[in-house]
């Protein structure tokens, strides 16, 4: 398995990095190779682990933040 613990990482993350490993791995990329770039592009499409759902923060407006308009 590639560097770092997979355990924070949805079902549905983990599903994702296999199939897409398999699918790099058809054309000849080896299996540590393709085990990176499935993680990376898992990463890139969904910013890591245990982050599916909505309320999970994101921007604040100014007025969230305390800062009074004019």
């Amino acid at each position: 398995m590639a560097k770092g613990d997979k355990d924070k990482y949805t079902d549905k993350q983990k599903r994702k990095a296999e199939h897409i490993e398999e699918s790099y791995e058809d054309p000849g990329v080896s299996q540590e190779e393709a085990e990176r770039r499935a993680w990376a592009t898992v990463n890139k499409e969904s910013g890591g682990g245990n982050k599916s759902g909505s309320g999970r923060g994101g921007q604040q407006s100014s007025r969230e933040n305390g800062a009074e308009s004019k």
